[in-house]
């Protein structure tokens, strides 16, 4: 009695069947060992043929170019075909002819992106495209917490409502729970005060707490809950985070605050987009890794190709197949809107498995071996994808790009990191002669004072670190112009830290 006449929903109702099914069924270890008998390029061009023969919208987009899907027979042909983006697909077309026939009621979901680059976009997706990035989340909280063997309160700490990040993790923790996991999910969003209730309140009835949410909300409750006397070391606080690079030192940090004990099993970040989910995640591999080289940067500049640390992921290859583009990110995969070679602009690279671990070992280090004493839980042999960012969120300073990522690491030096929320924004400025100075206003902690000897402190530090890190700002900046000009703002100040709006760490003039 709950089919409609034309059948689309006993369609739905069997695809949502058939892939919950399969995902509770289907052993961790055997989904992520799918690629080593995949032909990629089969599975590619079906996704082309697929998206090509059922998507109105882009059938439209390969007639107005003249291309015939026939054509496209090999990998070689599937790199030829133009890129996708927000301006020439996306907004060009509606949104229910970028379903699959031109259907949007077949998904169940809509979400909005939030805008960073311009206007916000809608996007629809189904069960299915969830479940796959369930496995994602599945990765973490077996691999690197255990979470098989350990009562687990996941604490979905992104904001809730139409914005991607805190329905579509709650939906993906509760998919794994429901596989058997010993994992309850509570969902108190970005409200500070909720989230400190439910965790004195649940936590002690679990044997660990994972917290998720965006890097500097999470910093940001961790640090208010300290001067709220929260004992964090009591929830054996596990973290999850997304939306951010941030450095191996602030990782270090935050985990030192709550007590964990082993950053590359107590941690993880995910890449993920609102275009598609979950695209990559931090493994204990890829962290204990990316902290080997935080400390060897020009080793990690001959790897990654720039002075600034990327965030370093693995992916699985069946699901996401990734390109690489004038050094830009570029991927395909299944969703409730198909992508067929999407360009993200997002800069950065992929490294095979085998090609990074013979790199490594070339310079003197086995990951694995490194890992061995916790078990080498979640060793498997996905490439690696490294992800600088948004190339727009750069300033250019005598010729040389200055990445947030640089100064970030100026702020989370002892002493220094107790004065500051870590929030700044990096912005180069003319003073009255037409000089160029680079300026940073930082964002002092609550309770914090503004003194001229932390301004210098604070100065000095950056100055140190982006000497360290950036070879073209101290290759191609002139000494006297080196030194950055720093502002210290209260918590909040509403002209560069308005509460409630999603943080720029860069202005262009």
């Amino acid at each position: 009695m709950f089919l409609s006449n034309n059948g689309k929903t006993v369609g739905k109702t069997q695809q949502a069947l058939q892939a919950f099914q399969e995902f509770l069924t289907t052993p961790l270890a055997t989904r992520l060992k799918r690629h080593e008998n995949t032909s990629l390029e089969a599975s590619t061009r079906a996704l082309f043929q697929e998206v090509a023969a059922n998507v109105p919208a882009y059938k439209a987009f390969l007639a107005a170019r003249k291309i015939n899907p026939a054509s496209i027979q090999t990998l070689a042909d599937y790199q030829t075909l133009p890129l996708l983006t927000k301006e020439n697909y996306l907004r060009r077309y509606s949104l229910g002819d970028l379903c699959r026939n031109g259907q949007m009621e077949m998904c169940d979901m809509i979400a909005v992106s939030s805008g960073s680059t311009g206007k916000p976009t809608f996007w629809a997706r189904f069960i299915t495209d969830e479940l796959q990035i369930a496995t994602r989340f599945e990765q973490i909280f077996y691999d690197s917490f255990f979470s098989d063997t350990r009562r687990t309160l996941a604490v979905v700490c992104f904001a809730l409502g139409t914005w991607v990040g805190g329905m579509y993790t709650t939906n993906c923790c509760r998919y794994v729970a429901q596989k058997g996991y010993p994992i309850t999910v509570v969902t108190p969003g970005n409200n500070k005060e909720e989230i400190f209730r439910v965790v004195q309140e649940l936590g002690d009835a679990f044997e660990q707490v994972v917290l998720l949410g965006y890097p500097p909300f999470i910093k940001d409750v961790i640090d208010t809950g300290m001067n709220h006397g929260i004992e964090w070391q009591r929830y054996q606080i596990k973290l999850v985070f997304a939306g951010e690079v941030f450095s191996e030192e602030w990782r270090s940090l935050v985990t030192q605050r709550v007590g964990a004990k082993n950053p590359c099993y107590d941690t993880a970040a995910l890449y993920g987009t609102a275009d598609a989910g979950v695209l990559g995640n931090e493994t204990a591999l890829s962290i204990c890794i990316r902290r080997f080289l935080a400390d060897r940067p020009d080793l990690a500049r001959q790897l990654f190709g720039e002075s600034r640390l990327p965030t370093l992921v693995q992916y699985d290859p069946c699901d996401r197949f990734f390109e690489v583009q004038d050094g830009t990110l570029v991927f395909s995969g299944k969703n409730g809107i198909p992508l067929v070679r999407y360009h993200i602009a997002d800069t950065g690279g992929l490294i095979s498995y085998n090609t990074m671990l013979e790199f490594l070992a070339a310079a003197g280090f086995d990951p694995v071996a490194a890992l061995e004493e916790y078990g080498v839980r979640g060793n498997y042999s996905l490439p690696f994808v490294y992800v600088f960012g948004r190339s727009d969120f750069t300033v250019s300073y005598f010729g040389a790009n200055i990445y947030p990522e640089n100064v970030t690491v100026g702020l989370e030096q002892p002493t220094i990191q107790e004065w500051v929320t870590g929030k700044f924004v990096l912005q180069v400025q003319e003073d009255a002669d037409q000089n160029r100075y680079l300026s940073i206003v930082v964002e002092l902690a609550p309770g914090v004072s503004n003194n001229e000897d932390k301004r210098q402190a604070i100065a000095t530090s950056i100055h140190a670190h982006l000497l360290r890190l950036n070879s073209e700002f101290a290759n191609y900046v002139p000494v006297e112009y080196q030194m950055p000009q720093v502002t210290l703002a209260t918590t909040g100040d509403p002209e560069y830290f308005p509460i409630g709006v999603k943080h720029r760490y860069t202005r262009k003039n």
